[in-house]
């Protein structure tokens, strides 16, 4: 049976059915429109204001790459300025081929490309040392808790050496189901009543930020990267299977298959939630180490690098955090000096990038998880 013609240019042989509507289109339409619902998303949340300058959370995979071209191709109309800011979390095997898939976007779109690296950062911790330092404890699992936490203040530091005064991620709807699912899943009540607002507004030094394609699906984004025919890194993180995260995406898929609309109408959800003012997080303070905002004495990202200072990395993670004010004896970070010396923390009044206490925006398995 021959494909029907295009809903929408009445020309053209449709090549898919959308899955959020149904409507038959052909590539061309079907590439037009999702770049103007991202258009419409942003304009209409007023995300990215005239004169902008956006860094472009980049991780070579399937979200930031079409987050960065159909920001390229609207920034015109937005009178927006682009660079891409990639982080090298030090995962071996891994890292080095989608950091090669970044750079090879960055030269064919004539973006400036600017990569920051946790061993820079974080006093020589990379994530394959923090798996290192985790093996054993029980916590193996937590990896992808470091390395959210972490990524998001890297971005930040990335940010604040392009001088961009917005950043951006490639969260989709998928990624904040999952998330929303993952929240209840834990019974995580001060992380659910944040809502899945299209951003954070910047607080404590950090930079405004937002996620331009989180009313899109996954199948969408795939869609929208074929039919553009852009090549990006596919291959999942050697620390993801172990992910919390993982659960809560086999779920999706599964409320999908009796449901389609299960992702988008989660990530509806999650933007409209309340809850009791009893559950929501405390009133935020100053990071007693970086200044960042945070519910605790120490914002996640210094409570997360003190643990492995002191070799004690689930001190920071759950109830552990009680423990914080506690004094032990730990290993020093790998290319540490010899006299112990902790992990390179952020001077005074420097902005953590970590938000509040508690995960943020990452890679897959992490908080909130991008590609």
């Amino acid at each position: 049976m021959p494909a029907p013609p295009c809903a929408s240019c009445g020309t053209a042989r449709a090549a898919l059915r959308r899955p959020r509507t149904g409507q038959a289109l052909c590539g061309a339409c079907f590439c037009a429109a999702f770049e103007a619902e991202v258009l419409h998303t942003v304009q209409a949340g007023r995300l990215l204001p005239r004169g902008a300058v956006v860094a472009v959370g980049a991780s070579g995979g399937k979200d930031s790459t079409v987050l960065a071209h159909v920001l390229r191709e609207l920034a015109p109309r937005l009178g927006i300025t682009l660079r891409l800011v990639a982080v090298d979390e030090g995962i071996g095997g891994y890292r080095d081929a989608a950091l090669a898939a970044v750079r090879s976007q960055a030269a064919r779109w004539d973006l400036p490309l600017t990569i920051v690296a946790y061993a820079d950062l974080f006093g020589g911790w990379t994530m394959d040392a923090v798996a290192r330092s985790t093996a054993g404890t029980g916590r193996s699992r937590s990896c992808c808790t470091f390395c959210g936490v972490l990524r998001r203040r890297a971005l930040e530091e990335g940010a604040r050496l392009v001088g961009a005064t917005h950043i951006v991620t490639g969260h989709n709807a998928d990624d904040m189901a999952e998330t929303l699912l993952m929240n209840f899943l834990r019974g995580d009540a001060a992380r659910l009543a944040r809502g899945g607002g299209l951003g954070s507004a910047g607080e404590g030094g950090a930079r405004p930020r937002c996620r331009p394609l989180q009313r899109a699906s996954q199948k969408e984004v795939v869609l929208y990267a074929h039919f553009r025919r852009l090549r990006y890194f596919s291959e999942e993180c050697v620390y993801a299977p172990e992910a919390f995260r993982g659960h809560a995406r086999e779920l999706l898929k599964r409320l999908e298959a009796a449901r389609p609309s299960a992702a988008l109408d989660l990530a509806h959800s999650a933007a409209r939630l309340a809850l009791a003012p009893a559950a929501r997080a405390p009133p935020a303070r100053a990071c007693a180490r970086c200044g960042a905002l945070a519910s605790q004495a120490l914002c996640q990202a210094c409570a997360l690098l003190d643990g492995l200072a002191r070799g004690r990395p689930r001190l920071a993670i759950g109830k552990g955090r009680r423990g914080l004010g506690e004094e032990g004896p730990g290993a020093p970070p790998p290319g540490a000096a010899a006299d112990g010396a902790g992990a390179e923390l952020p001077a005074p009044g420097r902005p953590c990038g970590c938000g509040e206490d508690g995960g943020g925006p990452g890679g897959r398995g992490c908080a909130a998880g991008p590609d």
